[in-house]
């Protein structure tokens, strides 16, 4: 290794740049990927990322099942997805080289911690041969770089044992990356001061790991090219980088503001939907509650109970979760009461993969109870978009009395890209009264124009009712066994429903009104989507994108859309549910695109099968 003073390197000017960390669990991956992102974000990149956490709580060190991965795609224009391949793998292990240098591109860039290619960790990671000396990675440019002892030797003097230095190495590698690409470290010391403070020797040692790997990129000569990606041009505003769970949980907090009624969340611990929970908790200030309930049945009673005495009732789960709190969704279906249940989606069935992302729970949200009960499911986008939905899920819940499913998934949870904070005044009023007067009071006399009942808090007077599970007679709202009117609580239940269809946007497309190929995709997918329908229009193929986010009820105007085009292809991370919704209400012959691995799309696999589809001779085309 030849080691130098400060020198002179090219510059290469760069659109965008995908890069993935690999390393043990304990490597701290999560960190260091996040920690570069919030300085590409702070200079402007637009970026999308995609952190990969193992399913396993304690796999073995060093083994293949124990690699913890984040990739961060930044770019100097708008992008939708966190890439498809990296063109940098940072690699802290074999194990971590093992699991990801077939995603890396041929040519792409390959930086290890040479230290830890020892004949243990090699065996451990199925290797027979040392890949940094065998030849075998003479397709990539290798830069093996002994992180851990150069990051000992900085850290020489501190009152640390050596397996406390070692925890300090990814910031030596965040070090590296920061100067390869031109990023300052102002931001990343900040949050070590602010993280640290308390503990002066972990902040000392975070902090000479970072100028250490800062340095070593600034005197090395293996680099002999320096990078630059340019700020991205956005819209005007402030911005800030966002996760979709902390987007879910700000736009929760925004909306009981929005209302003026105090938010209650309950909820059961459950990944990926845990980080819900933890931000919510720390914001009682703001005159939010929080409860960690002893199961998720108990989590959506309480929820619902908040609601029945005035409070927004909202509760947060998984997949499995949301099998366990069918029974008493339907009882908030019969009770007509405003509920919000988040369900971040992941790998089923049962416990499945728990960290990896699925679309799988739309059928379950839409008919997952007993009886006819027919409830609205939204669905965001992309990560900041679950500020946006969560407030959109009650203004439907509160508008219209009705609990809403919310269906994020891993994906956007854990996926962060800039978020324009929005003015106050471009959010909606979502306050609604409680009735308070007696006279003329009936607890199921509906509006006439959403068919909402009257919301009438417990204790006030003149408006005692009955309420619960058995069926309600029409109006008056006592128990009532009458067939006929049970038929016709039925309909009033479901065309209530139906008309929140007229209080919401029509479908949006991102292309021709009609043509050769509508793309339909429902949460996740809009990225990929998205970037493979902007590639195919600049080829002159009139293919369109719709993108919904409202899934029951649809747009009015869904029908339109999906027949004004030859084909449809509808690309899930399921086995084909929103096709088979799309192909009984409408009688379109919907293709689908359906890889249910734990990962989400990448932008070629959706660009492939719609060259696929578009390239059926079978077909007519316009």
């Amino acid at each position: 290794m030849t080691i130098t003073k400060g020198h002179e390197v090219p510059v290469q000017e760069l659109d965008r740049v995908t890069i993935r960390f690999a390393g043990d669990s304990g490597d701290g991956m999560q960190l260091t990927g996040t920690q570069f992102s919030r300085t590409a974000a702070v200079f402007g990149n637009d970026i999308s990322t995609l952190p990969d956490y193992p399913a396993e709580i304690r796999a073995p060190a060093g083994s293949i099942p124990g690699v913890s991965g984040f990739q961060i795609s930044f770019s100097s224009s708008e992008i939708h997805t966190p890439g498809d391949a990296p063109d940098v793998l940072v690699a802290m292990n074999p194990a971590a080289l093992r699991a990801n240098v077939r995603d890396l591109a041929p040519g792409g860039a390959i930086i290890v911690n040479s230290d830890a290619f020892t004949p243990p960790n090699l065996a451990k990671a199925g290797y027979a041969m040392n890949p940094l000396t065998d030849d075998s990675l003479r397709s990539y440019t290798v830069f093996d770089i002994p992180v851990s002892t150069l990051n000992a030797r900085a850290l020489d003097g501190l009152d640390m044992t050596s397996k406390q230095m070692d925890l300090t190495k990814n910031f030596f590698a965040l070090g590296i990356m920061f100067w390869l690409y031109g990023r300052s470290m102002e931001t990343t010391q900040a949050w070590i001061e602010e993280k640290f403070g308390g503990r002066p020797i972990v902040a000392e040692a975070n902090r000479r790991a970072l100028n250490a790997g800062y340095a070593f990129g600034e005197t090395t000569e293996i680099f002999h090219t320096t990078y630059r990606v340019a700020p991205a041009h956005l819209a005007p505003g402030t911005y800030r980088n966002i996760t979709g769970n902390e987007a879910t949980a700000l736009g929760q907090l925004t909306a009981s503001k929005l209302a003026d009624r105090q938010l209650v969340y309950a909820s059961y611990p459950i990944t990926p939907a845990s980080e819900i929970l933890h931000q919510l908790s720390g914001w009682k200030n703001f005159g939010l509650k929080t409860f960690q309930a002893e199961d998720e049945i108990a989590a959506i009673g309480a929820a619902l109970g908040a609601s029945y005495g005035g409070a927004m009732g909202l509760t947060g789960t998984s997949g499995p979760g949301m099998a366990l709190k069918a029974e008493m969704l339907g009882l908030a279906v019969m009770v007509e009461l405003p509920l919000v249940v988040i369900d971040v989606q992941r790998a089923g069935p049962s416990t499945g993969m728990p960290t990896k992302t699925e679309q799988s729970d739309l059928l379950q949200a839409l008919f997952g109870r007993n009886g006819d009960s027919p409830i609205p499911v939204v669905a965001p986008a992309t990560p900041a978009e679950c500020f946006d939905y969560a407030i959109e899920a009650w203004r439907i819940a509160l508008r219209h009395m009705t609990p809403v499913v919310y269906l994020s998934d891993a994906f956007l949870a854990t996926g962060s890209e800039p978020w324009r904070i929005p003015e106050l005044d471009s959010l909606p009023d979502l306050r609604v009264p409680n009735r308070t007067d007696r006279a003329g009071f009936y607890p199921y006399e509906r509006d006439p124009e959403t068919l909402a009942r009257p919301w009438a808090v417990p204790g006030t007077p003149g408006l005692e009712h009955r309420i619960g599970g058995l069926e309600k007679l029409d109006v008056l709202g006592t128990i009532s066994y009458d067939p006929d009117n049970h038929h016709r609580m039925q309909q009033l239940r479901a065309e209530k429903i139906a008309r929140i269809a007229r209080d919401i946007p029509p479908l949006d497309v991102f292309g021709p009104p009609e043509g050769e190929l509508l793309i339909l995709g429902w949460g996740s997918t809009y990225g990929a989507i998205r970037s493979a329908v902007e590639r195919l229009q600049d080829t002159g193929r009139k293919v369109a994108h719709a993108h919904l986010r409202h899934l029951n009820p649809f747009p009015t105007n869904t029908a339109d859309v999906v027949r004004a085009y030859d084909r449809v292809l509808i690309p899930e991370i399921n086995m084909g549910q929103l096709r088979m919704l799309i192909r009984s209400m409408f009688l379109v012959d919907a293709e689908g695109f359906n890889l249910v691995r734990g990962k989400p799309f990448t932008i070629s696999e959706i660009l492939a099968k719609a060259e696929q589809v578009l390239g059926d001779p079978a077909r007519p085309t316009r």
